[in-house]
């Protein structure tokens, strides 16, 4: 497990590890210029292997954001947005935003451990996050290794959890931007494809549900889950500066922001790379 930063000799990426097993600070690259091929493959390489990265002194507008994390795949319109925009794909996630309040609003202080578009059959793979309006102090993020959390359980909640599935229920704020879509259940406990690692996978702010079991042990089981989560230990915590973007694998990641800004209108844009298709046309 490397702790020192690595530099890339054919690509000029110097990799700087800020937790053992998940984030990296990479410097040495300006996003906003057109990548080379052996530079897109290592960035993706690292977001792999350490699970998040954050560029640094960055300066990208959105069309430089949008072609930037096109080079990792086709980009997903959100379902809240208006998809008659070129710049759909650039989602702005605002302190305010009254859509985000809705589907939180149910969501006890301190456990809203999410990860992306998991109400999808297919959830997006990346995610790519820059600053547009930060508060002076506050406002860092909390991205939790999903495969140590899960190998932090005991044996006997390992045993539990095998063959179960979770529901992330997204429903009434798809139906309230004019979307129909079912409601799909995921394996609490995943395989990510390209590591082979099992990873601990239940998005907090969706309102989940453990199948196949009572009622009362999916609450304990998800209270276990999410204990799981919030062990310092199992995180990199990230402090944002103007110039910050950060790329995240959504498969093997949770990830939590941290409100202790008071009003302050926080604002940030995000991009999401879609997942290639997972399952035939049956």
């Amino acid at each position: 497990m490397a702790t020192a930063p690595v530099a890339e000799a054919a690509t000029g990426l110097v990799i700087r590890p800020v937790q053992p097993t998940i984030g990296a600070e990479i410097s040495g690259i300006d996003l906003s210029q057109k990548l080379s091929s052996e530079t897109i493959a290592a960035i993706r390489a690292a977001v792999i292997e350490h699970k998040v990265v954050f560029f640094r002194d960055q300066k990208l507008d959105n069309e430089q954001h949008k072609a930037f994390a096109a080079e990792f795949g086709p980009l997903y319109t959100h379902a809240s947005a208006k998809r008659d925009d070129n710049l759909a794909v650039v989602h702005q996630i605002a302190a305010r935003d009254e859509y985000v309040s809705r589907f939180q609003k149910d969501v006890l202080p301190g456990d809203a451990y999410h990860t992306d578009t998991s109400w999808r059959l297919v959830p997006t793979w990346g995610v790519v996050l820059r600053d547009i309006d930060l508060p002076p102090v506050g406002g860092d993020t909390l991205w939790v290794d999903a495969n140590l959390a899960y190998e932090g359980l005991s044996d006997e909640l390992k045993q539990r959890l095998e063959g179960k599935f979770v529901t992330h229920n997204f429903q009434a704020e798809l139906n309230g931007a004019g979307h129909d879509y079912p409601l799909v259940a995921h394996p609490v406990v995943r395989t990510h494809r390209e590591s082979g690692k099992k990873i601990l996978w239940v998005n907090y702010s969706q309102k989940p549900q453990i199948l196949g079991v009572e009622l009362a042990e999916s609450r304990e089981l998800l209270a276990e889950i999410l204990r799981q989560y919030k062990r310092p230990e199992f995180q990199a915590r990230f402090s944002w500066r103007p110039g910050t973007v950060a790329f995240w694998d959504n498969r093997s990641t949770v990830h939590y922001a941290v409100k202790n800004y008071g009003d302050y209108p926080r604002k940030l844009h995000r991009i999401l790379i879609a997942d290639e298709p997972l399952y035939a046309d049956l």
